[in-house]
């Protein structure tokens, strides 16, 4: 089906994308780590709840977690071998998460769920479920709970926007699995009822545009390169038209949300009973040798994946576990991949802005750019001072998206992302 053209949302910035480091490099699989070591956090929801001890032997692809409540999700061991610990340690983000610790023993064994042909729609939101399926875009909210809306819903779109900078895992699964992200979007369209089918992918990969408008029952839309065009609530208005008021979820509207790389998680669980313990990430960023695209399981050690792209080519002055707009900077190499990571960069000096942030200039580009049409210097101003109620009221902020556009424009480089995630956190624990 032919490509048309994408809406323009309000706000947002025009991005160096800096894609052309991985975006021609087929995917790698990266030789299977000694030792995982595994986050039962792996879901926007609670933790899951071990179901293994030390000691046991268990196979690639076994439960090792129980996911705990809706919004939680199953982990599953990402190699055959043996549990040497469940330790509680920090994680990329610095908050003290459980992990489960297994040693491999380079047997291979693996343990999946029953293939299912023919699925029916409650049988496909249950396997969704089962297979501990979560959104690889980087929100982490549980597919099967998305994928079970309590309202109509007509549209599903297929999020191949991959706006953010240096990544391009998304963009090459979308070349060398379009069938299989096809197929995927159709079981899932099966447990909605019937929804047609849209795919919104940037126009800066018009490669992936091609492979997608070969199939008739996919409307392909040619997205505008704005940043945060992935963004859910954006990338529906590009693709649609219809705006997701505050307050709202996308099924009241009428749509699901899914990203390419979880539609094609759902595939393989469905046809091959395998559930979710790796993922596509990209490596990138000038201080890293060899920039890849690459295969990778669950619990992977940062250090693991740097060595096999070849260690540093010169010294990062950030490392970033995600993208630069809204990944976070990691203390080291000794961090630990989930199900959300998208990405690894080793960012230089000239890549990085480390300079220090000065007092607010009241120019107000901040909110010109927002995307939300929020006030982030409002947060910004009041959190600095203690006064988070006054901080969320004004600025609106329990509805931004953490997108950085804010922070991106601001000429005094005032830490805004830091403001609304610590005004966040204060508003959710006085609430609990």
């Amino acid at each position: 089906m032919k490509a048309v053209k994408g809406k323009i949302f309000f706000g947002g910035v025009r991005l160096r994308d800096e894609k052309a480091l991985t975006c021609d490099k087929p995917t790698e699989v990266l030789p299977e780590p000694s030792e995982v070591r595994i986050s039962t956090q792996q879901s926007a929801g609670r933790p899951a709840l071990p179901c293994v001890e030390v000691g046991q032997k268990v196979k690639e692809g076994q439960l090792i977690a129980k996911a705990d409540g809706a919004i939680s999700s199953n982990v599953f061991a990402s190699v055959a071998g043996e549990v040497t610990g469940i330790v509680k340690m920090p994680s990329a983000a610095g908050d003290e998460q459980t992990f489960i610790v297994i040693a491999s023993d380079g047997s291979g064994e693996k343990e999946y769920l029953t293939p299912l042909a023919e699925p029916s729609a409650e049988e496909i939101t249950e396997r969704i479920g089962q297979a501990g399926i979560v959104g690889l875009g980087g929100a982490g909210f549980t597919a099967a709970v998305k994928d079970a809306p309590k309202c109509s819903v007509d549209t599903l779109i297929l999020n191949g926007a991959e706006c953010e900078p240096y990544l391009t895992c998304d963009h090459r699964l979308m070349i060398e699995h379009t069938d299989d992200i096809v197929r995927g979007a159709r079981y899932i369209a099966k447990a909605l009822g019937g929804a047609a089918i849209i795919i919104g992918i940037e126009k800066n990969k018009p490669d992936c545009i091609a492979a997608f408008e070969k199939y008739d029952d996919v409307k392909v839309v040619r997205l505008a390169k704005s940043y945060p065009q992935g963004s859910e609530k954006h990338i529906i208005y590009s693709c649609t038209g219809r705006k997701v008021h505050a307050g709202q979820l996308p099924a009241d509207v009428g749509v699901i949300v899914h990203n390419v790389g979880t539609t094609y998680a759902i595939c393989q669980a469905i046809e091959l009973g395998k559930p979710l313990y790796e993922r596509e990430i990209t490596v990138s960023g000038r201080a890293v040798k060899e920039p890849k695209n690459l295969w990778v399981k669950v619990g992977t050690c940062i250090k693991d994946i740097i060595e096999y792209c070849g260690g540093e080519g010169t010294e990062p002055k950030k490392i970033v576990d995600g993208g630069p707009m809204t990944g976070v900077a990691a203390t080291g190499y000794d961090n630990y991949i989930g199900k959300t990571t998208g990405g690894v960069l080793l960012m230089t000096a000239k890549e990085a802005d480390c300079l220090a942030p000065t007092p607010c200039l009241n120019c107000g580009k901040c909110a010109d750019v927002c995307p939300m049409h929020l006030m982030p210097m409002q947060t910004a101003f009041y959190s600095s001072a203690g006064d988070f109620e006054t901080a969320a009221k004004l600025g609106n902020t329990m509805y931004c998206i953490e997108c950085g556009a804010c922070e991106y424009v601001c000429p005094a480089r005032r830490p805004l992302i830091q403001a609304i995630r610590k005004t966040k956190a204060a508003i959710r624990a006085k609430k609990n």
